[in-house]
């Protein structure tokens, strides 16, 4: 099934979780050049952690309640702080440059800066 088919319109129009997408789709690609003993440990991780982001932002869009949606939102900017650790680490491991973190790191930071956003509109939306 396609992605289209799968999701709300209105969903897939929502900046955050369009770009929470494409990182998670980016690091997929990038964990493909990991060692394979990292398959089950590293790789896993930090995939995990990137799916975690855009799930929770559709999870918590998806419970029509705004203070549902924001503690939903929180959890996947904690998702986000748990991949940039997962990054250091795949640095320390020299599975990656340190050019590449600093690019993937200032991607996280934009998610983070976006998903702040998100919450304090909700939170707007909630008290207005």
């Amino acid at each position: 099934m396609n992605e289209k088919t799968t999701i709300s319109k209105s969903l897939r129009e929502l900046k955050i979780y369009q770009k929470a997408c494409t990182f998670r789709k980016k690091i997929f690609e990038l964990t493909k050049k990991f060692p394979s003993e990292e398959k089950f440990r590293l790789t896993d991780q930090i995939i995990r952690s990137t799916r975690k982001c855009p799930a929770n932002i559709a999870e918590g869009y998806g419970r029509f309640h705004f203070q549902e949606n924001i503690q939903y939102c929180r959890i996947a900017r904690g998702s986000l702080t748990e991949t940039l650790d997962h990054l250091s680490c795949a640095f320390e491991c020299g599975y990656i440059s340190n050019d590449l973190l600093s690019e993937l790191n200032q991607e996280v930071e934009t998610l983070i800066k976006m998903t702040n956003g998100y919450i304090k509109y909700l939170k707007s939306r909630k008290e207005g």
